[in-house]
């Protein structure tokens, strides 16, 4: 049973935090509160099929992170950052207990608020994103940084579009550079073993942008062994979509596993 503030209006506005204020909506609407975390440079636009197919019978709350769609730029993109920024709206919205879904980045992130807030974390939803797996080598980084590098010259052309962040090449490597550090085995396995809520995986197939091979099914391989130690984490359903389209194709298989965790937290 959710202890969060009521509301049946909707909201939209910017919230601050650090050096910054983030472009938050707030739908209103009974029930638990979903709030939906982007991946790595999406906006919350992302979530809008997802959240119509779960209707307004549920409270939905989406935000843009730092300098991604109309959220202000910051000095500190890091990770722990960005899970600060999921209890700070929270807190804005009088949010105490939410249901947690987030996509590729924002499964990462779903998976460390859920991990460190067993008492306010109804449950989470990882859409094809916080899989442990070792793929980040000192190649792997140089690609990185050389990939931002080569793409910067028409980065700022997009901006626009709300397509990609106002962050510059070295701050968008970085991010992905963190990024494969905490997917590690060592570092991201312990967090999803400490995970007592119910949390449900939606995984997409094949390749997408980036990805070379079967790169993406090793990765995604890794989650057997994550469901064999904990009893609270399952694998809701593979999707034939790729990473890329999976929140465009397979929404009702996303808004059917939110629908599921929240039934479970009424068992609880």
């Amino acid at each position: 049973m959710t202890t969060s503030k009521p509301t049946n209006s909707a909201w939209t506005g910017m919230v601050p935090v650090d050096d910054t204020a983030l472009a938050v909506t707030d739908t209103g609407g009974p029930g638990v509160p979903v709030v939906f975390l982007n991946g790595q440079f999406a906006n919350q636009r992302y979530w809008r099929r997802v959240i119509a197919e779960l209707g307004s019978q549920r409270r939905h709350i989406t935000y843009d992170e730092r300098a991604r769609g109309r959220s202000k730029r910051s000095a500190d993109y890091s990770f722990e950052a960005v899970v600060r920024d999921v209890d700070v709206v929270l807190a804005a919205r009088g949010v105490d207990r939410a249901l947690v879904v987030g996509w590729s980045y924002g499964a990462f992130a779903a998976a460390h608020w859920a991990s460190r807030n067993p008492h306010r974390a109804v449950g989470a939803v990882l859409v094809d994103g916080a899989q442990p797996y070792d793929w980040l080598d000192e190649a792997m980084e140089q690609h990185i940084r050389k990939l931002f590098r080569r793409m910067s010259w028409f980065m700022p052309l997009l901006r626009p579009t709300g397509l990609t962040p106002r962050m510059n090449a070295e701050q968008m490597a970085n991010t992905n550079i963190e990024l494969g550090r905490l997917a590690r085995e060592r570092e991201l396995g312990p967090v999803l073993d400490r995970i007592t809520v119910p949390t449900r995986y939606v995984v997409a197939s094949g390749s997408s942008f980036g990805s070379k091979g079967d790169g993406q099914e090793r990765i995604r391989a890794s989650l057997n062994q994550v469901v064999e130690r904990n009893p609270n984490i399952k694998i809701s359903v593979k999707v034939p979509s790729n990473h890329g389209a999976i929140l465009r194709k397979d929404f009702r298989a996303i808004a059917e596993a939110v629908r599921e965790v929240a039934t479970l937290d009424h068992v609880r």
